[in-house]
């Protein structure tokens, strides 16, 4: 008796404690209400790493035009500061020695072109890695948006439970006051609700990460969104919209990952090519005036210097070059068959998703809510025992909490089929 007691107590704080939990909200000041295509757009408009990236583009973009620039004449110019013989200082344009020279560089080799073209490549690189960032947020964005929707309705069915079994707990604790009903079936219920109490607060820090992670894509703060869906619509989604080799072809044509690997071996190749370039030494031409230093007063010359490549021809930097054109197109490759394999078993994924959720009897859930109240009624007026109440309301959770997992198991195989193929045809 003693033991059932400090049952009786540990349930009635364990009961307390859930209910704390129940009523326990995120601290956000307003709840938005967003359909999908409008989350989008906020995304666009406000993600900071977005525009970062952007800013990155615009750098690339710039270098660019320093590649497309020439090197700039040399101008050297001195003068006798002071006259040895009479130690004089002599102000600068008169009598003395006075030497000018004039030099430019001439690059050879098609150095110029060569980086020119190497920067242009590296901008589109940018460019990839800007819309490659933006396929994966926004797929972050998306993945999110509906796994808070069908969490937020699974917490539906906790709710409702968890409201049920609160009304069988006060009305059980009248009667056990009267004898009517016996401890141990008081302290049952009551584990039973704390259970679900648990589970509940499990469910909810599950939503709250998921927000917490759509604020960040959407740099929306100090909000509570709340996602909004027409289910109908996501029902005519099929699989077999787009064959498997179409969308192959697809992503071979968008995406941006590829691409980078596609710019990357093109980059090697093009640093490759500069680097022979480099080999070749530039030309310099010079224009000499002195004034009074040789054998002749006022001895104008012109001349060239070229460095002669003996020892260094840049051979290393040519050889690992090479060696980066290998490493690149192998990586190309890989990314190609990964690419391929993806969409193979998100295809398959969709069709198994797809076959399971339209083995779902629409009416199963129906029959479920408009039996849990009546199984509730005949509990309360003892009709039907408490393993029998406790079962039914077991599964009734189960079946909510395995709908909603399908559904949304099934979305993100088409949400993962767009990011595979780099494109939104579903």
């Amino acid at each position: 008796m003693l033991k059932l007691k400090q049952g009786v107590l540990l349930a009635i704080s364990i009961f307390s404690f859930g209910v704390a939990i129940a009523q326990w909200r995120p601290p956000v000041s307003d709840t938005i209400h967003l359909t999908i295509d409008s989350a989008e757009n906020i995304f666009l408009r406000n993600n900071l790493l977005l525009l970062a990236q952007h800013y990155n583009v615009d750098a690339q973009k710039a270098l660019i035009i320093q590649a497309k620039l020439y090197p700039n004449p040399n101008i050297n110019i001195s003068q006798m500061m002071v006259q040895p013989v009479s130690k004089k200082i002599l102000p600068f344009g008169s009598e003395g020695e006075l030497q000018a020279t004039l030099s430019q560089m001439i690059i050879l080799a098609g150095k110029r072109n060569k980086q020119i073209k190497l920067a242009e490549t590296n901008a589109k690189l940018a460019e990839y890695q800007f819309y490659d960032l933006m396929r994966t947020l926004r797929y972050t964005l998306r993945i999110d948006f509906y796994n808070i929707y069908y969490l937020t309705q699974s917490s539906k069915v906790y709710q409702q439970e968890i409201n049920a079994l609160q009304q069988v707990v006060t009305a059980f604790e009248e009667q056990q006051s009267k004898g009517y009903i016996a401890e141990k079936e008081v302290v049952r219920i009551k584990a039973q609700l704390y259970s679900l109490q648990s589970e509940y607060n499990d469910l909810i820090n599950q939503i709250n990460d998921t927000e917490s992670e759509l604020r960040l894509v959407l740099q929306l703060k100090d909000n509570f969104i709340l996602p909004e869906i027409n289910e109908a619509e996501l029902a005519k989604i099929i699989p077999n919209k787009y064959p498997l080799a179409t969308l192959v072809d697809s992503a071979y044509q968008a995406r941006t990952d590829l691409k980078i690997a596609r710019a990357y071996t093109d980059m090697s190749k093009q640093n490759y090519d500069l680097q022979k370039a480099l080999a070749v030494p530039d030309l310099t031409l010079q224009l000499g005036y002195d004034q009074q230093g040789n054998y002749i007063n006022n001895f104008n010359s012109i001349g060239f210097g070229i460095d002669v490549p003996i020892f260094n021809r840049n051979q290393g930097n040519i050889k690992s070059a090479k060696s980066m054109i290998d490493y690149n197109t192998t990586t190309q490759k890989s990314t190609e068959a990964t690419i391929e394999e993806q969409i193979y078993r998100a295809l398959q994924k969709a069709y198994d998703n797809t076959a399971l959720y339209q083995k779902i009897d629409p009416s199963f859930g129906k029959d479920f809510d408009r039996l849990k109240d009546e199984v509730l009624n005949n509990y309360k007026k003892r009709n039907i025992s408490l393993l029998d109440f406790l079962d039914f309301y077991d599964a009734y959770k189960q079946n909510t909490l395995q709908i909603n997992a399908i559904k949304f198991n099934r979305i993100s195989a088409f949400e993962d089929l767009n990011y595979f193929t780099g494109t939104s045809l579903f």
